[in-house]
Protein backbone atom coordinates (compact mmCIF):
# COMPACT_ATOMS: atom_id res chain seq x y z
CA UNK A 1 0.00 0.00 0.00
CA UNK A 2 0.98 3.62 -0.60
CA UNK A 3 1.90 5.71 2.43
CA UNK A 4 -1.23 7.09 4.10
CA UNK A 5 -2.59 10.26 2.50
CA UNK A 6 -4.56 13.09 4.10
CA UNK A 7 -7.75 14.63 2.72
CA UNK A 8 -5.99 17.37 0.75
CA UNK A 9 -3.50 14.94 -0.78
CA UNK A 10 -6.25 12.60 -1.95
CA UNK A 11 -8.10 15.63 -3.36
CA UNK A 12 -5.07 16.63 -5.44
CA UNK A 13 -4.55 13.08 -6.74
CA UNK A 14 -8.27 12.60 -7.37
CA UNK A 15 -8.43 15.81 -9.38
CA UNK A 16 -5.43 14.83 -11.51
CA UNK A 17 -6.95 11.41 -12.22
CA UNK A 18 -10.34 12.96 -13.00
CA UNK A 19 -8.98 15.55 -15.42
CA UNK A 20 -6.70 13.02 -17.11
CA UNK A 21 -9.83 11.01 -17.97
CA UNK A 22 -12.44 13.72 -18.61
CA UNK A 23 -10.33 16.48 -20.23
CA UNK A 24 -7.19 14.80 -21.59
CA UNK A 25 -6.54 17.75 -23.92
CA UNK A 26 -5.98 19.98 -20.84
CA UNK A 27 -3.85 17.45 -18.95
CA UNK A 28 -1.31 17.73 -17.24
CA UNK A 29 -2.67 20.60 -15.14
CA UNK A 30 -1.13 23.95 -14.31
CA UNK A 31 -1.08 25.03 -10.68
CA UNK A 32 -4.01 27.37 -11.32
CA UNK A 33 -6.06 24.67 -13.04
CA UNK A 34 -5.28 22.17 -10.28
CA UNK A 35 -6.27 24.67 -7.58
CA UNK A 36 -9.58 25.34 -9.35
CA UNK A 37 -10.17 21.61 -9.64
CA UNK A 38 -9.49 21.07 -5.92
CA UNK A 39 -11.95 23.85 -5.01
CA UNK A 40 -14.61 22.82 -7.52
CA UNK A 41 -18.11 23.01 -6.02
CA UNK A 42 -19.53 20.14 -8.09
CA UNK A 43 -18.50 16.51 -7.63
CA UNK A 44 -16.61 17.35 -4.42
CA UNK A 45 -17.26 16.57 -0.76
CA UNK A 46 -16.26 18.43 1.27
CA UNK A 47 -15.94 21.60 -0.80
CA UNK A 48 -12.50 23.12 -0.14
CA UNK A 49 -11.09 26.63 -0.41
CA UNK A 50 -7.37 26.14 -1.00
CA UNK A 51 -5.08 28.87 -2.31
CA UNK A 52 -2.33 28.26 -4.86
CA UNK A 53 0.40 28.37 -2.23
CA UNK A 54 -1.30 25.57 -0.27
CA UNK A 55 -1.79 23.46 -3.40
CA UNK A 56 1.87 24.02 -4.33
CA UNK A 57 2.91 22.72 -0.91
CA UNK A 58 0.69 19.66 -1.40
CA UNK A 59 2.15 19.05 -4.85
CA UNK A 60 5.70 19.39 -3.52
CA UNK A 61 4.94 16.84 -0.80
CA UNK A 62 3.38 14.43 -3.32
CA UNK A 63 6.39 14.86 -5.61
CA UNK A 64 8.64 13.80 -2.73
CA UNK A 65 6.38 10.76 -2.26
CA UNK A 66 6.72 10.07 -6.02
CA UNK A 67 2.96 10.27 -6.50
CA UNK A 68 3.04 13.43 -8.67
CA UNK A 69 5.55 14.72 -11.21
CA UNK A 70 6.17 18.15 -12.71
CA UNK A 71 6.43 18.77 -16.43
CA UNK A 72 8.36 21.88 -17.38
CA UNK A 73 10.71 23.02 -20.06
CA UNK A 74 10.32 23.48 -23.82
CA UNK A 75 6.71 23.99 -24.88
CA UNK A 76 5.41 24.62 -21.36
CA UNK A 77 5.15 28.28 -20.38
CA UNK A 78 4.23 27.28 -16.81
CA UNK A 79 4.94 24.09 -14.84
CA UNK A 80 2.27 21.43 -15.16
CA UNK A 81 1.56 18.44 -12.97
CA UNK A 82 0.51 14.84 -13.53
CA UNK A 83 -0.12 11.99 -11.13
CA UNK A 84 2.09 8.93 -10.75
CA UNK A 85 -0.41 7.33 -8.39
CA UNK A 86 -1.13 4.26 -10.53
CA UNK A 87 -0.94 2.75 -14.01
CA UNK A 88 2.48 4.24 -14.73
CA UNK A 89 5.96 2.88 -15.42
CA UNK A 90 7.12 4.35 -12.11
CA UNK A 91 5.09 2.19 -9.71
CA UNK A 92 3.54 -1.23 -9.27
CA UNK A 93 -0.03 -0.12 -8.46
CA UNK A 94 -2.32 -0.99 -11.35
CA UNK A 95 -6.08 -0.44 -11.60
CA UNK A 96 -8.60 -1.35 -14.26
CA UNK A 97 -10.65 1.58 -15.65
CA UNK A 98 -13.56 0.64 -13.38
CA UNK A 99 -11.35 0.29 -10.30
CA UNK A 100 -9.71 3.62 -11.05
CA UNK A 101 -13.08 5.31 -11.53
CA UNK A 102 -14.28 4.11 -8.13
CA UNK A 103 -11.07 5.07 -6.31
CA UNK A 104 -11.12 8.49 -7.96
CA UNK A 105 -14.72 9.13 -6.86
CA UNK A 106 -13.93 8.01 -3.31
CA UNK A 107 -10.98 10.43 -3.31
CA UNK A 108 -13.19 13.28 -4.52
CA UNK A 109 -16.39 12.68 -2.52
CA UNK A 110 -15.58 10.35 0.36
CA UNK A 111 -17.61 7.27 1.36
CA UNK A 112 -20.45 6.38 -1.02
CA UNK A 113 -22.93 3.61 -1.72
CA UNK A 114 -22.62 1.37 -4.81
CA UNK A 115 -25.63 3.17 -6.30
CA UNK A 116 -24.02 6.57 -5.81
CA UNK A 117 -20.74 5.32 -7.25
CA UNK A 118 -22.46 3.91 -10.33
CA UNK A 119 -24.08 7.26 -11.05
CA UNK A 120 -21.11 9.48 -10.24
CA UNK A 121 -18.35 7.35 -11.77
CA UNK A 122 -20.21 7.01 -15.08
CA UNK A 123 -18.29 10.04 -16.42
CA UNK A 124 -15.02 8.18 -15.72
CA UNK A 125 -15.83 4.59 -16.74
CA UNK A 126 -18.72 2.32 -17.74
CA UNK A 127 -20.85 0.19 -15.42
CA UNK A 128 -23.71 -2.00 -16.60
CA UNK A 129 -25.54 -2.00 -13.27
CA UNK A 130 -25.07 -1.72 -9.53
CA UNK A 131 -24.16 -5.41 -9.28
CA UNK A 132 -21.12 -4.72 -11.45
CA UNK A 133 -20.10 -1.86 -9.12
CA UNK A 134 -20.46 -4.15 -6.11
CA UNK A 135 -18.28 -6.78 -7.79
CA UNK A 136 -15.52 -4.23 -8.45
CA UNK A 137 -15.75 -2.98 -4.85
CA UNK A 138 -15.45 -6.50 -3.49
CA UNK A 139 -12.41 -7.08 -5.70
CA UNK A 140 -10.80 -3.87 -4.46
CA UNK A 141 -11.49 -5.02 -0.89
CA UNK A 142 -9.89 -8.43 -1.41
CA UNK A 143 -6.99 -7.86 -3.79
CA UNK A 144 -3.75 -9.51 -2.58
CA UNK A 145 -1.89 -6.19 -2.89
CA UNK A 146 -4.67 -4.34 -1.02
CA UNK A 147 -7.17 -4.02 0.44
CA UNK A 148 -7.99 -0.65 -1.09
CA UNK A 149 -11.60 -0.16 0.04
CA UNK A 150 -13.76 -1.29 2.94
CA UNK A 151 -17.50 -1.51 3.51
CA UNK A 152 -18.79 0.64 6.36
CA UNK A 153 -21.53 -0.34 8.77
CA UNK A 154 -24.93 0.50 7.33
CA UNK A 155 -26.36 3.69 8.77
CA UNK A 156 -29.78 3.54 10.49
CA UNK A 157 -32.59 3.99 7.98
CA UNK A 158 -30.31 3.48 4.96
CA UNK A 159 -30.82 0.66 2.46
CA UNK A 160 -27.22 0.45 1.24
CA UNK A 161 -23.88 0.39 3.01
CA UNK A 162 -21.25 2.91 2.00
CA UNK A 163 -17.70 2.09 0.95
CA UNK A 164 -14.58 4.07 1.87
CA UNK A 165 -11.06 3.97 0.44
CA UNK A 166 -8.18 2.85 2.67
CA UNK A 167 -5.44 5.16 1.40
CA UNK A 168 -6.00 7.37 4.47
CA UNK A 169 -6.08 4.58 7.03
CA UNK A 170 -8.95 2.64 8.53
CA UNK A 171 -12.25 4.58 8.65
CA UNK A 172 -13.96 4.94 12.02
CA UNK A 173 -17.52 6.11 12.61
CA UNK A 174 -18.03 9.55 14.14
CA UNK A 175 -21.09 11.45 15.34
CA UNK A 176 -24.06 12.22 13.08
CA UNK A 177 -22.86 9.74 10.46
CA UNK A 178 -19.47 11.46 10.12
CA UNK A 179 -16.55 9.32 8.97
CA UNK A 180 -13.23 10.07 10.65
CA UNK A 181 -10.03 8.63 9.17
CA UNK A 182 -7.52 7.27 11.65
CA UNK A 183 -4.18 5.58 10.94
CA UNK A 184 -4.45 1.81 10.57
CA UNK A 185 -1.99 1.26 13.43
CA UNK A 186 -4.09 3.37 15.76
CA UNK A 187 -7.20 1.46 14.76
CA UNK A 188 -5.46 -1.81 15.61
CA UNK A 189 -4.37 -0.44 18.99
CA UNK A 190 -7.91 0.70 19.74
CA UNK A 191 -9.32 -2.71 18.78
CA UNK A 192 -6.75 -4.43 21.02
CA UNK A 193 -7.67 -2.14 23.92
CA UNK A 194 -11.38 -2.87 23.43
CA UNK A 195 -10.65 -6.60 23.40
CA UNK A 196 -8.66 -6.34 26.64
CA UNK A 197 -11.52 -4.44 28.31
CA UNK A 198 -14.01 -7.07 27.18
CA UNK A 199 -11.80 -9.88 28.44
CA UNK A 200 -11.41 -8.19 31.84
CA UNK A 201 -15.15 -7.64 32.07
CA UNK A 202 -15.80 -11.26 31.13
CA UNK A 203 -13.40 -12.44 33.85
CA UNK A 204 -15.17 -10.20 36.39
CA UNK A 205 -18.58 -11.56 35.40
CA UNK A 206 -17.33 -15.15 35.60
CA UNK A 207 -15.99 -14.45 39.11
CA UNK A 208 -19.33 -12.94 40.16
CA UNK A 209 -21.23 -15.95 38.78
CA UNK A 210 -18.87 -18.31 40.65
CA UNK A 211 -19.47 -16.41 43.91
CA UNK A 212 -23.24 -16.55 43.40
CA UNK A 213 -23.11 -20.28 42.74
CA UNK A 214 -21.03 -20.80 45.91
CA UNK A 215 -23.57 -18.88 47.96
CA UNK A 216 -26.44 -20.84 46.50
CA UNK A 217 -24.66 -24.11 47.17
CA UNK A 218 -23.96 -23.01 50.76
CA UNK A 219 -27.61 -22.12 51.32
CA UNK A 220 -28.79 -25.35 49.76
CA UNK A 221 -26.39 -27.37 51.93
CA UNK A 222 -27.54 -25.54 55.07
Amino acid sequence: MIEELNLHETRVIGCLIEKEITTPEQYPLSLNALTNACNQKSNRDPVLDLDEASVQQLVDRLIRKRLVSEQSGYGNRVPKFQHLFCNTNFGTLKFSPQELGIVCELFLRGPQTPGELRSRASRLCRFGDVTEVEAVLEHLASRPDGPFVTRLAREPGKRESRYAHLFSGEPAGGGEGEIRMVPAGHAADAASARLERLERRLAELEAEVAQLRQRLDTRAGG
